[in-house]
């Protein structure tokens, strides 16, 4: 029984010395899809590199662009309202936001019919607008670029591994077919990864401009209003 046991346990230890494990880094991972999958990895590596940065460089132009002085409209109303023109346009040149500028348009029109006034803050406010949308397009386009790019790695991968497949002379091995499902696995992650990141970026940008936009048009309509009110 003693003698049983002791070959039971050595076969044990045995065992577990046979089974290593085996890790893969992320790089090995991109690096054993062979050229053409580091290839697309770097494209989509590229686009979220650009994704990135437009990410951050409209949420800071976004953000220096909601600024505006609680009491700004106040004094602008009092300015109009004893007639201190200039005054008011120098508190816009001050202020230097897109809705400083909208009221400015406004104040040049004073003294012209209110329809024409609307009309120049409008003008005025769409290219705001065009100027806070400033490359948003492009993350757009990005989140649904990256997951195409992503599958057609996938495709290139199968491909590959059909091609080593036919010149294996029938005989199925693993290793035969590894470089080109590590190259369908890791671009369709990589794709959809690049791709989700820029799609969520693309929201937040889309819900923080249109805050920027309806503080815009409630400033128009409040200064309309009091052009509009009886003296």
């Amino acid at each position: 029984m003693i003698l049983l046991s002791n070959i039971q346990e050595g076969t044990e230890v045995l065992t577990d010395s046979e089974q290593v494990e085996k890790t893969l880094s992320i790089i090995e991972l991109i690096t054993s899809g062979g050229t053409s999958g580091m290839v697309i990895i770097l494209i989509l590596f590229l686009l979220l590199i650009v994704a990135t940065y437009i990410y951050f460089e409209r949420i800071f132009a976004i953000k220096a662009a909601s600024k505006v002085d609680s009491n700004f409209m106040n004094q602008i109303k009092d300015h109009v309202s004893n007639g201190k023109i200039d005054s008011a346009q120098m508190l816009c040149a001050q202020q230097n936001s897109p809705v400083s500028r909208l009221i400015a348009k406004g104040i040049t029109r004073i003294g012209k019919p209110l329809e024409d006034i609307n009309t120049a803050i409008e003008n005025a406010g769409r290219l705001e607008i065009y100027s806070l949308e400033k490359n948003v397009s492009v993350l757009a386009t990005i989140s649904g670029v990256a997951p195409m790019i992503g599958f057609l790695g996938t495709v290139v991968g199968m491909i590959l591994s059909i091609f080593e497949l036919a010149n294996a002379g029938g005989t199925i091995q693993m290793d035969v077919l590894a470089s080109g499902l590590y190259t369908a696995m890791t671009t369709t992650v990589g794709g959809l990864i690049v791709g989700i990141i820029a799609y969520v970026a693309y929201n937040h940008i889309v819900v923080k401009t249109n805050k920027v936009v309806y503080q815009m048009e409630a400033n128009s309509v409040e200064f309309l209003d009091h052009l509009n009110e009886p003296i």
